[in-house]
């Protein structure tokens, strides 16, 4: 059979199909982190599921490599490739919301942003990220932390189904009742099995939250991390946040003479009844004197935004991480050495609190194994300056080398840096095998290789 032509795929799809020769093939090939400078032969800017079948087929039948572009924040840049195809699934953002039986279906492409503007009209969220403008499919295919973890799980705890486009041009739903081991794997094993067109969730009542930044002196950082340890550890799940380190931006309830400086940080978020907010969140503000907060009740999406305007597009990226089953003296010792040397206001360290819903589904029910782990540290090295690579990579370097020791071997391929492929067995512990045998059935021959790869 004749292989599939540029001129075929352009009559198969509803989407643009941008090649090195079209007008706008620069503003196609770009990703989030500009560190990453690929040249694709071609993006399809897919509009539908048949979209993506044709384009995975197109990229199977001529032995291209093939990337899968959701909300495009792939800080290793797995979102494109050189001389492959990019199945770009950026355009598809749609979120439909079923109130009665607390669902919504997110496109593959769709943001938190996005699906939480869609599901808060109904007083309903379910866990996401940090970030709105992160994409849900692949915040949640890798395991889904954010700051309704401790209270509902992970983002793929609270996934009911998902539509796939599997390496052999199949649509396939999966789900606890079809494509059973299929959808144990989305749930934490990325992008490697297929390319995901759609994510329906569960959802639960949350639709205002009290929280935010309080922000300490640095030199309180050990006081900070040793209390929030102890708080976090039997505190209500509805108790979310995490502390972090931060150049303070120049915002408005941040003295003006303290702009620029480094503080150590808690970011709060209470979701259980809102008159039990403000004693809740008390305790961390007793932790230490309060230099400046911006805490108090708000909608859940005003938090989840609230950091955007530091990670806009187009920042160089570097990041690194570990899972940490007990946050001890030592690690903390580690961060308050590194720390101090955050290289720019858009970097910063953050460690998520995962236990509470996290721990009570098991290690083997999805393929997220750290079940165990009490917090996942990330090292989120971001700059604007491309001059500074070397020296700010080197930093990011020298702080995971300092943390490692007193983490976990695994990590949240979320955070995961392009250069981390030999952690791969490590971030999934027992599930690996499982998870091979899995890709050997669905993707035989790796077309989905892109991403933190689980070989066949």
């Amino acid at each position: 059979m004749a292989k599939a032509t540029i001129e075929r795929l352009r009559e198969q799809v509803r989407g643009e199909v941008v090649t090195p020769d079209s007008e706008g093939y620069d503003e196609a090939r770009t990703v989030y982190n500009a560190m990453i400078d690929r040249r694709p032969a071609a993006v399809v800017r897919c509009a539908n599921a048949g979209d993506v079948r044709a384009t995975v087929g197109y990229a199977r039948d001529n032995g291209l490599d093939l990337a899968v572009r959701g909300g495009s924040h792939s800080v290793p840049g797995f979102g494109t490739c050189d001389d492959g195809v990019v199945a770009d699934l950026s355009g598809m953002r749609g979120v439909r919301v079923d109130p009665g039986r607390r669902t919504a279906r997110a496109e593959g492409g769709a943001t938190w942003g996005d699906f939480n503007a869609a599901t808060h009209a109904f007083g309903l969220a379910t866990t996401g990220g940090i970030i709105s403008t992160t994409g849900v499919g692949g915040l949640t295919l890798g395991g889904g932390i954010g700051y309704l973890a401790r209270g509902l799980g992970l983002s793929c705890d609270n996934l009911v189904s998902a539509d796939v486009v599997t390496a052999d041009g199949r649509f396939l739903v999966a789900s606890e009742e079809e494509n059973g081991d299929l959808f144990w794997a989305l749930r934490g094993g990325g992008g490697n099995f297929g390319a995901v067109t759609s994510l329906e969730f569960r959802l639960s009542p949350v639709k205002d939250i009290y929280g935010g930044p309080i922000l300490f002196e640095l030199e309180e950082a050990g006081t900070v991390l040793r209390a929030f340890r102890e708080i976090i550890a039997d505190a209500p799940e509805e108790l979310g946040g995490f502390p972090a380190f931060q150049i303070a931006p120049p915002l408005p309830f941040i003295p003006a003479d303290r702009h620029g400086d480094t503080f150590v940080l808690i970011v709060a978020c209470w979701a259980g009844p809102p008159e039990e907010g403000e004693r809740a969140v008390q305790r961390f503000r007793d932790i230490a004197p309060v230099v400046a907060e911006h805490v108090g009740p708000m909608p859940y999406p005003a938090l989840n935004s609230a950091f955007d305007a530091l990670v806009p597009p187009g920042l160089q990226h570097y990041w690194k991480a570990n899972f940490v089953t007990e946050l001890t003296d030592d690690a903390i010792a580690a961060h308050l050495e590194h720390a101090p040397g955050l290289p720019a206001v858009n970097s910063t360290v953050h460690i998520y609190p995962i236990d509470g819903a996290c721990h009570r589904t098991a290690p083997d029910a999805t393929a997220f194994a750290y079940r165990d782990a009490n917090f996942a540290t990330v090292i989120a090295g971001m700059w604007p300056d491309p001059t500074a690579n070397e020296a700010n990579t080197a930093w990011v370097r020298a702080y995971y080398e300092a943390t490692a020791p007193h983490s976990e071997e695994g990590g949240y391929i979320n955070f995961m840096a392009g250069d981390d492929q030999d952690r791969i067995r490590a971030n999934y512990r027992d599930n690996y095998d499982r998870l091979v045998e899995v890709k050997r059935a669905y993707d035989p021959d790796n077309l989905f290789h892109v991403n933190q790869n689980i070989r066949p």
